[in-house]
Parts: C-alpha cells; structure tokens; sequence
C-alpha cells in the first residue's frame, strides 16, 4: 500500500488502497551475530528439510509434502529495517512469535528498501552488507517461529524507493526518462531490477547458510507491491514486463512459488468483467487481473481488499457486499479460468479517521474470513488471505491506521485464533482425503459445500 513518509501515514487518494510506509530518524545500524545451522550449506539445507518442505502448487490448492497448505497470515512490512538496528529487531522476534501463537503460518514483508535512509540497495548493482544481514535475520526468524514469508522486490509507490527510485537512478545516469512508468519499459532500469532480483534470489544467509532460492521458509517471490501502469491503459507494457520478469525469476528459482503483486483489478481483456471492479479508474490502470495471470510463469492469482478507500462514501453493509462479491468472483475466475489458486494478499480497514469502527474493522475481517473459509470447505481455488497489518506493542508511532495491536484488541485477536483452528481442522488428513475422493466420485459434485 502507499503512505506519506515519517510516520503519518494518509491516503494519496480515495482509490488508493497500498500501504507501504517509513518512518523518519536515523537507526544505528549493528552488528549482527551469527549462528549456524550446519557448517556448510549442504547440510544446512539437508537438516531444515527434514520437517521444512517446500510449498508447491497442486492444480488450484498449495500442498507441502503433498498435504494441504492454507495461506493464513499477516503483512508486517518493516520488518528488515527494524531488525537493522539492535535496539528495535526484537520486535520482529515478537510479531512472530505472537502471530505463531494464534495459528498465524504467513507474512508478507518488503524485500527491498531502494535509495536513502537504511537502503538495501543503495544504488543500482550496489546492496548495504549490514541491511541484508538483517534481512537475513527476518527470515532466520521466521523459520525460527515456523512462519513462511512472501518477499516482495520492489514497490509501485515511492515509499521505500520503489519504481520512482528506480527512474531517479536512471534519470542521473543519463537516460532519457519521461515518467515513473518507465520503469516497465525502459531496457536499463529493467536490467537494474534484475541484477536486483537475483542477488536476494541467490543471497545466501549468513545466519543459516542456506541460500535464499533453496530456503522453505520462502513461501513466495512478488514480483512488486500493486504494481500500476496508468501510463498505458491498455494494459500492454506492464504486460510485457510481468511476462518478461516472471520467466528471469524461474530462469534463477524454477522452484519457489512466485506472484505478481496486483491488486487485482480487471482489464480490458475481459470487458464483460469492468463494472466488477470498484470505480472506473480501476479498469484504467494498466492492470488486467486475467490477463496478467495467464503468464505461465506465474504460480497463483493476487488480489488486495480496500473497500474502505476504494469506496469511501459508501455504507458499511454495502462495503462487506462488495467485499463478498469481489472475492467470489476473483476465486471463480481463479478456478475455470485461471486453474490455479487466489490469495488475497492485502485486506483491511483503516479506523484511524474514525469514519470506521473497530466493531466495522472486526466485520470486514470476518466476512473475509468466512469467504474464504467456504471456498476452502467446498475445494475451491481460495488459497488464503493476509491481513493488513498486524503490529507487536511499541510500534504504534508506525500505525498508519489499518494496524492491528492483537494485546490491545482481544476480540480481533479471538477472532484470528477461531480461524487457524478451523482450518486446522478442515485440514486433517481425514478431511482432504475423503473431499478429494468424493469430488472425484459421479456423486460429487451433488454435496453442499456447508455440509463438509
């Protein structure tokens, strides 16, 4: 998501729905320790894969040594440059660690931080030692709690560099650069995120000397945070770039999950489909939710959930209508046309304006929860979703209103543990057995998903 700088985070606009943010001050940076799994990376991976499988895609389902696997998560974007500094990396520890303990299995978090302050990548070509440790430390971490990360590369909004970094870099090495959009067409800011991507795809963590692209603790690669082209409505030059990007990332990783970013609005490959979408400037910018997905590169569909900015004058009943019918749709879409899984990467509600309520909030997630849930009891193509944005106490300065404190909101935090256990229990083995063998049967299709 997108956001102002120091803190104070606002909307760009009604339409905007991402929220990626910064935060003002200077944090020293530390000197990380290490310990090691094995002595060499051989055996290092050896040992983590012993109860640590890679998840893989199955038709429209994720499976991980060839039992189901739910998306259920978080994002907590900061994570990397918090654990920068010694003074602030225990709070990833402590996200993780609350988010584990509610049956939490996923975050997403930013990758990549591009240009000034605590930069991952200073320049192009040029990565901060110091900064990837801590990203290392993130992942260590993770494994540490048994959460799996989406790491995304780059972001469509300012916020942590991001394609206008990138166009920046170009702009002062010479190129003629005309928008921040060309950063999906021009052939040197292309070769920038590319040299970009594989030194994080074949980072090899000083912590557990496992290289990244062989690491199960990686759920998925995006490619980038809501990705937008509005330069060309047509849909054809961020196309172009998911197309190309996507095979560079296989041609390094043939075995990670990898997706998109998108926020999934429909385009105009699919005109039937517009009026789907939340307003007209939707289906202008430069994004096409079926077409984008039907890069054979790409492992599973994404989709973001902003009814609140997205609609802004809208009453909230008719916000959580929309939010079932645009989930619905996009899992239908995922299942006959696209045959793969959806993962509604981003959901949530920002009460910081108080147009919304904490009761509103706890609706809203529970009616994504419920839609996603039933896809999941029938079979369906609902892979998981990951709420925006859970935060440990002590990080409120960061809240940017869409920030859940699980200490300080006990019903939300009852609410999030009632979901891990209900997929825990559609996901005992007893229960996929018998669903995949009665789907198979002349008799399956003839049971209500309810029933199961």
């Amino acid at each position: 998501m997108s956001s102002l700088m120091s803190g104070c985070i606002q909307l760009s606009n009604c339409f905007s729905g991402g929220v990626g943010s910064s935060r003002s001050g200077c944090i020293r940076f530390f000197n990380c320790f290490s310990w090691r799994l094995g002595s060499s990376r051989t055996h290092a991976l050896n040992e983590m894969e012993e109860d640590w499988g890679m998840v893989e895609r199955k038709g429209t389902h994720f499976v991980v040594n060839n039992q189901p696997f739910f998306v259920n998560g978080f994002n907590t974007y900061w994570l990397m440059v918090f654990a920068v500094d010694h003074t602030t990396r225990k709070k990833v520890s402590e996200v993780f660690r609350e988010a584990a303990a509610i049956g939490l299995t996923v975050c997403r978090t930013w990758a990549f931080n591009d240009g000034g302050w605590r930069a991952l990548q200073t320049s192009p070509f040029v990565c901060d030692e110091e900064v990837f440790k801590a990203l290392d430390f993130v992942v260590s971490e993770a494994r540490r709690h048994k959460i799996r990360l989406i790491l995304s590369f780059c972001n469509n909004w300012e916020e942590y560099g991001g394609k206008a970094q990138y166009v920046k870099w170009g702009k002062a090495a010479g190129l003629n650069l005309t928008c921040d959009d060309d950063f999906f067409s021009d052939q040197t800011i292309k070769s920038y995120y590319k040299a970009f991507v594989k030194t994080v795809i074949t980072r090899i963590n000083t912590l557990t000397n496992v290289a990244y692209k062989d690491d199960p603790t990686i759920f998925a690669w995006e490619l980038m945070n809501e990705p937008r082209c509005t330069s060309d409505p047509s849909g054809d030059r961020l196309q172009a770039w998911v197309e190309e990007m996507a095979s560079y990332v296989k041609s390094i990783d043939p075995i990670h999950l990898l997706e998109i970013g998108v926020e999934g609005f429909y385009g105009l490959s699919t005109p039937e489909r517009l009026h789907l979408n939340p307003n007209t400037f939707a289906g202008q910018a430069g994004t096409d939710f079926i077409r984008n997905h039907q890069v054979s590169s790409i492992d599973f569909a994404s989709v973001h959930i902003y009814s609140d900015t997205w609609l802004p004058e809208s009453e909230s009943d008719a916000q959580l209508q929309f939010v079932k019918t645009w989930m619905q749709h996009h899992m239908d879409d995922a299942e006959k046309l696209l045959a793969m899984p959806v993962v509604f990467g981003e959901f949530g509600v920002s009460v910081k304006d108080e147009k919304f309520s904490f009761m509103f909030r706890e609706a809203f997630i529970k009616t994504v929860y419920k839609t996603v849930l039933s896809s999941r009891k029938r079979g369906g193509s609902g892979g998981g979703c990951l709420l925006w944005q859970l935060f440990p106490e002590g990080t409120e300065y960061m809240d940017d209103g869409y920030a859940v404190i699980l200490a300080k909101h006990p019903t939300t935090q009852h609410m999030l543990s009632v979901q891990s256990r209900k997929l825990q229990t559609i996901h005992s083995k007893g229960f996929w057995k018998f669903l995949w063998s009665w789907k198979k049967s002349p008799m399956g299709n003839l049971l209500h998903h309810e029933e199961l």
